[in-house]
């Protein structure tokens, strides 16, 4: 592919996850009168469940990609989550929508894994960090106009509409992938499927303490953006009464991370990724405070929370891209595998974090300023620990 092919194909890709979590937000509520749904809070689980799905199935694709290839596996799971949004489209009981939301999260974890495996395995450091910035940047889009969409598709059809397109959006890549993919991973570097070989990889993604500490850091920050998400129908619709708004300010904060990744792109070869995601941690924190004395002031309104939301979410987006590139960098020789043990840990400690989030929302954006306050003063913690409290070192990544 043309190497601006290339970051759109990957964006493509990273896109189809992004599109199964926010597409039918919108929906939310006419989903919860649908199938009885009488808990706001457990609408939260739509969410939830899927992300569940896409942490778990991590851990099988990257030894699968390994071994065959990665796009072998790419086309069998991008042709499952299309049938898996056809089974979301077609179920009549809560019960059912959340299986096929598990299946859907299922599937559309091999496009994590594999995206960044396809880029790791024609680059590394910062050159790997600035082409999934790139990417990253396209694929921020989405959640600036899955709401939009998502909203214009209930204009033309009920709820289900929106998961049939989400079907056709997954098929259209999968043609892509099948037309213009090649398979980037030789055959001599491919890994045999083992006990031991596994447990060789666990063990050193797992030991290595940039490996390890990266991905929990990038989990932890994920967390934040899934308690956004999860939360943002019942903080924009339900506490500041701006329903007709929703998109329009769900799409504002989400194009925070987008030109955060962009600037990112520009930055990270020159500055490094130590330094800009270091100093969007402490950015994170400061923001953090002065947004709970908001709160706890009293003092929160709807342009107060979208001003920190957007800062803080700017701040979570310098550090995404630059967390995974650190934490791949030591075990790239067994990316897949690696990729899929990160992976798994960032999405399940995510789903973690976002849910222990939102399911402390009670009517006010306490939980979300305080937990955002703790976000980043873990994260601090954690890379003070992995880089032996040596902050802003020049170290190449």
């Amino acid at each position: 592919m043309h190497p601006r092919e290339f970051v759109a194909f990957v964006a493509a890709v990273m896109a189809v996850n992004a599109f199964g979590v926010d597409l039918m937000l919108p929906a939310l509520a006419d989903i919860g009168r649908d199938l009885s749904i009488m808990e706001a809070n457990h609408r939260q689980w739509i969410i939830t469940v899927y992300m569940v799905g896409f942490g778990a199935g991590q851990l099988v694709y990257g030894p699968l990609a390994d071994r065959y290839g990665r796009r072998p596996i790419l086309l069998v799971t991008l042709a499952g989550f299309t049938a898996a949004s056809i089974f979301a489209a077609s179920s009549t009981t809560f019960a059912a929508l959340l299986f096929a939301r598990l299946l859907q999260g299922l599937m559309s974890a091999s496009t994590r894994v594999l995206a960044v495996a396809i880029v790791r395995d024609g680059s590394s450091g910062r050159q790997m960090a600035r082409t999934m910035s790139v990417a990253q940047m396209i694929f921020f889009l989405v959640p600036i106009l899955a709401p939009t969409l998502g909203q214009l598709l209930l204009a033309f059809g009920p709820w289900r509409f929106i998961f049939y397109v989400l079907g056709g959006f997954a098929a259209f890549v999968l043609a892509w992938s099948a037309v213009r993919l090649p398979e980037t991973l030789p055959i001599a570097r491919r890994r045999a499927i083992s006990l031991e070989a596994l447990r060789g990889s666990y063990h050193l993604t797992l030991t290595n303490r940039y490996s390890l500490g990266y991905a929990i850091a990038a989990s932890l920050t994920f967390g934040g953006i899934i308690a956004f998400v999860s939360l943002s129908q019942q903080i924009f619709v339900d506490e500041f009464d701006a329903g007709d708004r929703f998109t329009m300010l769900f799409a504002l904060c989400a194009c925070a991370m987008g030109a955060a990744s962009f600037l990112n792109s520009r930055l990270v070869e020159r500055l490094g990724t130590r330094l800009i995601s270091q100093s969007a941690v402490l950015a994170l924190i400061a923001l953090s405070i002065v947004h709970v004395a908001v709160v706890l002031a009293g003092w929160e309104t709807l342009a107060s929370y979208v001003f920190f939301q957007a800062l803080s979410m700017t701040c979570i987006g310098l550090c995404g891209a630059n967390f995974g590139a650190m934490a791949m960098e030591p075990v790239g020789h067994i990316a897949g595998t690696a990729s899929s043990l990160q992976g798994f840990i960032t999405s399940i400690g995510a789903v973690i974090v976002g849910t222990l989030i939102g399911q402390s929302y009670a009517g006010t954006t306490t939980p979300l300023a305080i937990g955002y306050l703790c976000i980043g003063l873990i994260v601090l913690g954690i890379i003070w620990v992995v880089e032996e409290g040596q902050l802003f070192r020049a170290r190449m990544s």
